[in-house]
């Protein structure tokens, strides 16, 4: 009887933990968005007079949003960033899956040197190579360029390799050996049967790396200082500057650039979640 009671007791605080670190997670993320929401609806004299969880005096205030969109240039922002992705989704994703062919369905000798090195690379921290990777930029002659991001945004990286490699591994050999029986080239075999099969990880990997690409903010800002450049993640920077900060439209901007990848979420969950775990179940 008391073990019993015991166990009871033990299962309400496991229970109990389990929901208080799952609010606590929750707060975590939602916090900051309801802080640069509500900061988004309020003047410049609210924003610093009034806490930041405050409720402005006027819901229907959008002058911060057309100040965001037509000062920050968000328009052009947002023609650069998808000229960018474009170009570096579909770079990554032939790289990705290229190399992720060759170490599932190729045996050769310096296979696992190769994935060892992908691991290594992934662990240095990209700031230690600026130096020589704004060197080799400049040399090339693509610096103050979309090419200068949209070549360091196209190779692949282990994540990708993984959510690949984990889709190959469950896809039968058998297919390929039956299509090079039939006279299928290995180009044949990439493109027409394991490309089509590899959806759920294409998509996957898409969406990972087009967040990462749309947020990323140092990369374009560094290699692409001209206003004309511009993307959405760099596009608010002006208004920051050594007189002043202007958090009110810059919170409002934030807001206008959360849409689409919020959008893109929403539509396309199913997706995330079957390519994150399919994968990694054998069959």
């Amino acid at each position: 009887m008391e073990l019993s009671i015991h166990h009871k007791i033990s299962k309400v605080v496991v229970v109990f933990m389990k929901y208080v670190s799952l609010l606590f997670a929750a707060l975590i993320a939602i916090v900051p968005l309801m802080v640069v929401f509500l900061g988004s609806f309020k003047t410049k004299e609210e924003f610093s007079t009034t806490k930041v969880l405050e409720l402005p005096h006027n819901f229907l205030n959008f002058d911060n949003y057309i100040r965001a969109f037509v000062e920050g240039k968000m328009l052009l922002g947002f023609a650069n960033t998808l000229f960018i992705l474009f170009f570096s989704i579909l770079a990554t994703l032939l790289t990705g899956t290229m190399t992720a062919y060759i170490l599932s369905r190729f045996d050769f000798k310096l296979k696992k040197l190769v994935q060892a090195a992908f691991l290594i690379a992934s662990l240095i921290p990209s700031i230690t190579m600026q130096m020589s990777t704004f060197q080799i930029i400049s040399r090339l002659g693509i610096f103050n360029t979309r090419m200068s991001t949209i070549i360091l945004f196209a190779g692949t990286d282990i994540i990708s390799i993984y959510i690949f490699l984990q889709f190959l591994n469950n896809i039968s050999r058998s297919l390929d050996e039956s299509a090079i029986m039939d006279g299928a080239s290995y180009l044949t075999i990439f493109f027409r049967i394991l490309i089509p099969l590899m959806k759920p990880a294409i998509v996957t990997v898409l969406i990972i790396k087009g967040v990462n690409f749309y947020n990323e903010f140092y990369t374009p800002f560094l290699y692409m200082p001209s206003t004309d450049l511009a993307v959405i993640s760099t596009a608010l920077f002006k208004f920051k500057g050594p007189y002043g900060t202007q958090w009110e439209v810059i919170c409002a901007g934030v807001i206008i650039t959360i849409i689409p990848t919020l959008l893109i979420f929403l539509l396309l969950q199913k997706q995330i979640y079957s390519g994150l775990t399919q994968g990694s179940v054998k069959e």
